[in-house]
């Protein structure tokens, strides 16, 4: 099993935005005027609540915990919140492969379905197709090591203890499994691969057929992480970049889209029986 010191800080460092928002609102202050008062430069506050820091400072958290009067049980959540927040994830040494929070949404999601209809998604890959993913990509020998070593490190989550290893879901679209790429061994080890992973009792995958048509409304990568307690994320994939879909009526649609697409695919036993009958024709 693998344990990850991060695992909570992405969603804890979200939800410390969110309360000292609505501390620094129920107190009557503009962010402004807790910056000036403090005597912090302006905006600062601003970031805080906008989630655009990386590590809080715990000092920072308990003078505007002093300054808005917190109650003590207000105080230790807070402060719990900040604490959990301030661990140091492993994607922080690969900003150039991540440009935002990705990696630590998935990292905490307690659910994540997935759909790539023209590539199998990055945390079921091996490592021979990613190799031949990245090469195909066009980007310097350096930059796609450094990918690789990324997607492999996000697919530990897939290996956590099952406290916290989280449910998975993904429609995998039969297009993404016939492409040439290496060798007829890579390519079945990568069926056997997804058959495997799907016997695994919180991972679920759905077959989209070429024979069941395009899945309905749905034909872009995408990424929909569900937490307790919290409005799911949607992420996009293109090929240069995944971004968070930030927009309420499109993300709804999306996961509409998204259940659209698993109604018609085929269940996960069937899924499992279908990729090994196509790994055999690769013996």
């Amino acid at each position: 099993m693998v344990s990850d010191d991060a695992y909570g800080a992405t969603i804890a460092k979200l939800r410390l935005a969110r309360s000292l928002t609505e501390l620094r609102v129920n107190a009557g202050f503009t962010a402004n005027h807790v910056c000036d008062i403090l005597n912090w430069g302006r905006g600062k506050v601003g970031r805080f609540e906008a989630n655009q820091w990386k590590r809080p400072e715990m000092s920072d958290i308990r003078d505007l915990l002093r300054f808005y009067e917190a109650d003590d049980s207000t105080c230790r959540e807070v402060e719990d919140l900040a604490m959990r927040a301030r661990f140091r994830p492993w994607w922080r040494d690969y900003q150039d492969i991540f440009d935002n929070e990705f990696p630590g949404f998935e990292a905490d999601a307690d659910r994540i379905r997935m759909f790539t209809p023209l590539v199998i998604p990055g945390l079921l890959q091996t490592p021979d197709y990613i190799d031949a993913l990245m090469r195909a990509g066009g980007k310097p020998p350096a930059w796609r090591r450094r990918a690789a070593e990324a997607r492999m490190r996000r697919q530990q989550i897939l290996d956590r203890d099952k406290s916290t290893v989280p449910q998975v879901e993904a429609v995998i679209a039969e297009a993404s499994l016939m492409y040439r790429w290496g060798s007829r061994t890579e390519r079945r080890e990568q069926l056997l691969h997804l058959a495997e992973l799907g016997q695994r009792p919180n991972i679920r995958l759905h077959l989209q057929r070429f024979a069941d048509g395009p899945p309905p409304g749905m034909f872009s990568a995408v990424h929909i992480f569900d937490y307790a307690g919290e409005p799911s994320l949607v992420f996009a994939e293109s090929d240069h970049a995944i971004q968070e879909v930030t927009d309420p009526e499109y993300v709804t649609g999306y996961i509409e889209s998204y259940d659209r697409a698993v109604d018609v695919a085929l269940e996960p036993m069937d899924t499992a029986l279908y990729l090994r009958q196509l790994a055999e024709r690769l013996e």
